[in-house]
């Protein structure tokens, strides 16, 4: 959703507090290029004994990043195995078992799935709203609620012919009509804060109880899976912390993969399994895209902020400080259907893509509003704040260093330092690391395996060669990850550290 307009200011803070924020701001930059240079700066510093300390650190990488790519391959194929367990079980005939004594009945919740939208075209909405007809629940138990820009009247012309074609089948439609009141940062985070308040204040009216109403921040493109509220419905009547949980489905950007070009489709399975990694490692889960919690929860929480592009990661840190050691991301073992960026042609398609990642990596700016609020709350754990801090700068970090530091890392110290390339070490790193990273591309054998089980159906106008050629793009990952990963991603660094902010860009749809 970008209109191209600047974030509009309500009072500007002293000078100080400018200074002591641009600094916290510069710091995730900061750290990102000293430690991307550091193979270079640390033999220049340190001479040979500094090219031989970064050349033993890259082989050591190497050999974390040979075990680590077993243990993603273990933690995507354990996803997987859950939600093919979980896909085949009908979900809405288990709401209907008597719930343990002191839950509530599953089916006393409503699902309300809120659709900010902006220049998306009427049959990809129609597919959004279409699925979530079709899922296998009550239909007077589910709401639908789409968010246009109260400016937006061919928005306002969808929504009337979605309201047309699916109100009589859902329990409540509602248009939610933007105002865009400053201060704001135009985007989906600022969309959803005057949903979220909207919905609040009609459901109240209409008698509804804020904790029976489970909201689903529903991006425009994706589709639930059939038995997506069932399952939620009941998980969540049986679990004694619902007042403080997010519900994350397994995002597979899988609806057009066949429609967009080798670049994006690899891309878009590479974001798909590293989902699917992160939801075998509870403690690393956060929200992300799309997501399911009560509408009690949107309100004590605080709604989602204006003035932020990376809704999801910002809504987790404010549940976070608000809830403590009681707020938890709880896995759903259910995909949720998404588009590939696919834009009008090949080179638009690709750009959508980078700003895609970009808008994602831009969930760097977390990083001061984390610091600035991290010893503020003694009632939590400092271990448990610690902890989640850590592996948000962690991850954050590693999605540039550790791409180029495998690929580059090796050669750095032997260009650099001229005596250490003479050393029998440095004869030997390139050719070592090479080995190294080569046996560990072999494992993507059981990525393109698990891709084959989950892909929909290749188009029929494709031959049985093309159909067979086709996994082996997989094996250019490295080459697409340093151009549509890695560069967006210190792009949006660099921004930060520059003060170069970053607007919201809707990621184009056909």
């Amino acid at each position: 959703m970008s209109t191209g307009q600047p974030a509009v200011v309500a009072t500007a803070p002293s000078a100080l507090r400018q200074a002591g924020d641009r600094l916290l701001e510069a710091v995730p930059g900061l750290v990102t290029w000293t430690l991307l240079l550091a193979p270079a700066w640390i033999p220049l510093v340190f001479a040979s004994t500094g090219a031989f300390a970064v050349a033993v650190a890259v082989l050591v990488f190497d050999i974390y990043w040979f075990f680590r790519s077993f243990m993603v391959i273990i933690g995507v194929w354990s996803t997987y195995l859950k939600m093919r367990r979980d896909m085949d079980v009908d979900w809405l005939e288990r709401c209907r078992e008597a719930p343990p004594g002191g839950c509530p009945e599953p089916l006393s919740f409503y699902h309300l799935s809120i659709i900010p939208t902006y220049t998306e075209p009427y049959h990809v909405l129609e597919k959004t709203v279409g699925a979530i007809v079709e899922a296998n629940y009550p239909s007077h138990l589910k709401l639908v609620g789409i968010i246009t820009r109260v400016t937006d009247k061919p928005g306002w012309a969808n929504v009337e012919r979605l309201r047309e074609q699916f109100g009589d089948q859902l329990g409540g439609f509602f248009h939610i009509k933007d105002p865009m009141e400053p201060p704001l940062v135009p985007g989906k985070s600022a969309a959803m804060n005057w949903g979220g308040r909207d919905m609040v204040r009609r459901l109240r009216e209409l008698g509804y109880n804020l904790g029976a109403v489970l909201v689903t921040d529903l991006d425009s493109d994706y589709r639930v899976h059939r038995e997506y509220f069932g399952w939620i419905s009941y998980h969540h009547s049986r679990n004694p912390m619902r007042d403080f949980v997010i519900w994350q489905p397994v995002p597979v950007f899988h609806n057009n993969i066949w429609e967009v070009p080798t670049a994006v489709r690899v891309m878009s399975a590479s974001a798909t399994q590293w989902q699917m990694f992160l939801h075998s490692q509870p403690q690393r889960l956060v929200a992300f895209s799309s997501y399911t919690c009560s509408l009690q929860f949107i309100h004590d929480v605080g709604y989602w902020d204006k003035d932020v592009i990376p809704e999801d990661s910002r809504f987790y840190w404010k549940a976070f400080f608000t809830f403590g050691s009681r707020f938890a991301v709880q896995s759903v073992w259910l995909p949720l259907y998404g588009d590939s960026p696919e834009s009008r042609d090949y080179a638009a398609t690709h750009l959508s893509q980078y700003n895609q990642i970009k808008r994602w990596a831009w969930g760097i700016t977390d990083i001061p509003y984390v610091l600035k609020r991290l010893f503020k709350h003694p009632e939590i754990p400092l271990v448990l704040r610690i902890r989640r801090f850590a592996n948000l700068f962690l991850n954050h970090l590693n999605w540039i260093f550790l791409p180029i530091l495998l690929m580059f890392g090796a050669s750095m110290p032997v260009w650099v330092s001229v005596d250490f390339s003479i050393t029998d070490l440095g004869q030997n790193i390139w050719q070592w690391s090479s080995t190294i990273l080569g046996v560990t591309l072999s494992t993507v054998v059981a990525l393109i395996l698990l891709e084959h089980l989950m892909l929909p159906p290749k188009p029929a106008r494709w031959g049985r060669l093309h159909r067979s050629l086709i996994y082996l793009q997989y094996l250019s990952y490295p080459v697409v990850a340093l151009m549509l990963s890695v560069l967006p991603a210190l792009e949006a660094h660099t921004r930060l550290l520059l003060g170069k902010y970053l607007e919201y860009r809707v990621t184009e749809k056909v």
